[in-house]
């Protein structure tokens, strides 16, 4: 009994010495692999054991032989590892390597956005000028005063005759009011109504010509109406 009870004392103090021993991680340092992991990334082009490599992967490996001499007379072979002997290619490019290829990229790129720029630039000043009217001003003086005198002429034509006018009148004030949601269309601004202002001059030229013609016409009806309605 006394020899069971020493036993289980023994391995109840061996087993956390054994447990925390199992779950304790152990690092290994495999230096063949590294040399391998290496040459295909961006180290040095090594591989080990070189005579194995010399021996049965010399193609992929660009092994080769050199000799040294000791004491002037004895010849020790050696293998060396040549990048340019071999028929594989590292997975990734020397960074070195790289800096060409990213100075030629950053050279093109830079480039591009050169000659991006004034496009670039000049779209800019188009939008600018879209979202501003700055035509506006130099009609609206002439557009106030043509109306003035379009509505003091309608007036007076339907109020001389009585009302016998009123269809030809009509007519006038229909045409003037297209006219006047034109200019109202051509004035607005913001997105959907992106409109350079030469062309905006343009279409104001054109609004203003047509009200000088409504006006004339109105200022007809005047003159038809003072011969016939007394």
């Amino acid at each position: 009994m006394k020899k069971i009870l020493i036993a289980l004392i023994g391995i109840s103090i061996i087993s956390p010495s054994v447990e925390m021993s199992a779950q304790a991680p152990s690092i290994v340092s495999d230096s063949q692999k590294q040399k391998q992991l290496n040459s295909m990334e961006n180290g040095g082009w090594d591989f080990a054991p070189d005579w194995y490599y010399y021996t049965l992967h010399k193609n992929y490996s660009g092994a080769e032989m050199y000799w040294t001499w000791t004491l002037g007379f004895i010849p020790t072979p050696h293998i060396r590892f040549k990048e340019d002997k071999s028929n594989q290619k590292r997975v990734f490019v020397p960074r070195v390597a790289q800096i060409p290829a990213v100075l030629e990229t950053k050279a093109k790129t830079q480039t591009e956005l050169d000659s991006i720029n004034p496009i670039w630039k000049e779209e800019m000043e188009l939008t600018v000028d879209r979202n501003v009217d700055l035509m506006y001003p130099q009609f609206e003086d002439d557009f106030r005063k043509m109306q003035a005198s379009i509505s003091e002429c309608l007036s007076y034509s339907l109020n001389k005759s009585n009302g016998n006018l009123a269809e030809v009148v009509a007519l006038l004030q229909d045409e003037n009011r297209a006219v006047l949601a034109d200019i109202d269309y051509i004035h607005k601004t913001g997105i959907g109504y992106e409109m350079e202002n030469t062309k905006r001059q343009i279409a104001y030229e054109e609004a203003r010509e047509r009200m000088r013609k409504l006006l004339k016409h109105s200022a007809d009806l005047v003159y038809y109406t003072k011969c016939h309605y007394k």
